[in-house]
């Protein structure tokens, strides 16, 4: 056994492809981890920008989490749609460019990798961030781990979409279950106190209101909350991956997906405002996440508290998995289409598209090289690609039921209507709160790979247009020798 057969493993034949399929239950590791682990720091990004109201904003963390919540079950809907109508994949990408053309398509094409490529640098940065706050004399290596956890992940995927489902499986059932124990117990514990539970483990004191309530301010809580909602497009994504019948597995694992993301969401919201649990400042001493201290006052902090905060590590470094599922078979739909180099729908020796799972691994880590793995830099560039890519789908689909007419389309393209008009308000709030912040790099990015898709398509045409000219020449040579 050589030493590339011990890292990726021995090579696998065309006819092995069938045993590397995969089924619900290995489908929510491997395409529903970021979306899942999103649970982790949606809630938190919302109630983190209504700090500045004091005790009074743990109020408004239902109603925002009920707005997010709705969003996420249309986006559901429009996605169920979407894997039956192009059970080859590409999601939004497919969506968009055969129903609003190849323009429309190549947007959303660009947005998606901008968000794949930021979910696995926020991902690994945000769960290193967390050991490193738990551990502080890991702190002067908080890069050499975020590139050795990159690495880890991308041999993985190197492996195949089999094993690496099997590996991530472990760490992405704890962190869902222990998270549902804490909602079940800690809801328990509400009903039984008549809604004034006291907490195990003290928490901090709220911080002083010093702001007046907003209609801004509540619009960017509600679009920073909606980072939660990254990721819910990988299944649409990842279809084929799925073992037949690819369209029923698909859909069940995005059910089962979407449906633990909402309990997740509103269990954590639930609590959080039963407790009058405010959000501390990441910046300053004596941070605590979000869920640290739900999951203290719920428990205390014992060996289950640890358990938790070991899974919501885990679960948050290994996120980035879901966007080595994506990219690699999002670049293959691109390549099939001339716009990227056709060296991305290649199968390696493990029946994986190894150029986009390496291709990905060196973008990200560069992009965690240029910002020092600080997720607080990374954050403001996000979410703007993943609501863009929705908002065109959903608009995709609306086309969609409007040439292919059938029993009750006109429901199915208000709901979609719905969807993009929300998630577009979305994009457009996102970006005016957080340009400055970095989300400008986002919207140079996207333009900047949609020039580099044509240049591709041109190049191809070029060599197309060359053989095509060079045919009859060598047609009539041949018919002039005796």
């Amino acid at each position: 056994m050589n030493l590339l057969d011990l890292i990726v493993g021995k090579p696998l034949k065309t006819s092995d492809e069938r045993a590397e399929q995969i089924g619900p239950a290995e489908g929510i590791p491997i395409f529903g981890l970021d979306a899942l682990s999103s649970a982790a720091y949606g809630p938190e990004a919302a109630l983190s920008l209504l700090i500045p109201l004091g005790l009074l904003g743990v109020r408004y963390i239902i109603p925002v989490s009920s707005a997010i919540i709705t969003l996420l079950v249309i986006v559901y809907f429009s996605y169920r749609q979407t894997i039956a109508a192009y059970p080859a994949g590409g999601g939004s990408y497919t969506v968009a460019r055969f129903n609003l053309g190849a323009r429309a398509g190549l947007l959303a094409a660009a947005a998606l990798l901008a968000d794949y490529i930021l979910t696995v640098a926020v991902g690994i940065s945000a769960g290193v961030g967390a050991l490193v706050s738990a551990v502080p004399r890991l702190l002067p290596h908080t890069v050499s781990l975020c590139i050795g956890i990159l690495i880890v992940i991308t041999i993985l995927n190197l492996r195949g979409v089999r094993e690496a489902g099997v590996i991530f499986a472990v760490p992405t059932y704890l962190f869902v279950g222990t998270l549902l124990i804490t909602i079940f117990a800690g809801a328990i514990r509400v009903v039984l106190s008549g809604g004034h539970p006291m907490p195990v483990a003290p928490l901090p004191p709220p911080p002083p209101m010093t702001e007046a309530v907003s209609y801004w301010l509540l619009l960017k809580v509600f679009a920073s909350g909606c980072t939660a909602l990254t990721g819910v497009e990988a299944v649409s994504n990842g279809v084929k991956a799925f073992r037949e019948s690819a369209v029923d597995n698909a859909r069940r694992t995005l059910t089962v997906i979407i449906f633990l993301l909402a309990i997740l969401l509103a269990g954590i919201s639930f609590l959080v405002k039963s407790y009058g649990i405010a959000a501390t400042d990441p910046g300053q001493p004596g941070y605590q996440s979000i869920l640290s201290m739900l999951i203290g006052a719920v428990f205390g902090k014992g060996v289950f508290y640890y358990i938790a905060i070991a899974s919501i590590l885990f679960v948050l470094s290994l996120s980035a998995n879901t966007a080595f599922a994506d990219f690699p078979r999002l670049c293959r739909a691109i390549a099939q289409n001339n716009y990227l180099p056709h060296a991305f729908g290649y199968r390696g020796r493990r029946l994986v598209y190894t150029y986009g799972i390496v291709v990905l691994a060196l973008l990200s880590g560069g992009l965690l090289l240029l910002f020092r793995c600080v997720t607080d830099r990374l954050i403001p560039l996000y979410a703007v690609g993943a609501f863009l890519a929705f908002t065109l789908s959903q608009a995709g689909m609306v086309m969609h039921w409007r040439k292919h007419r059938g029993p009750h389309w006109l429901k199915s393209a208000l709901v979609n209507g719905l969807g993009a008009l929300v998630t577009g308000i979305t994009v457009v709030v996102v970006l005016v709160a957080k340009f400055a912040e970095g989300a400008w790099i986002t919207l140079l990015f996207v333009p900047l790979t949609i020039v580099f898709f044509m240049e591709v398509r041109r190049h191809y045409h070029s060599i197309k247009m060359r053989i095509a000219c060079r045919l009859p020449v060598c047609a009539e040579a041949s018919a002039s020798r005796p």
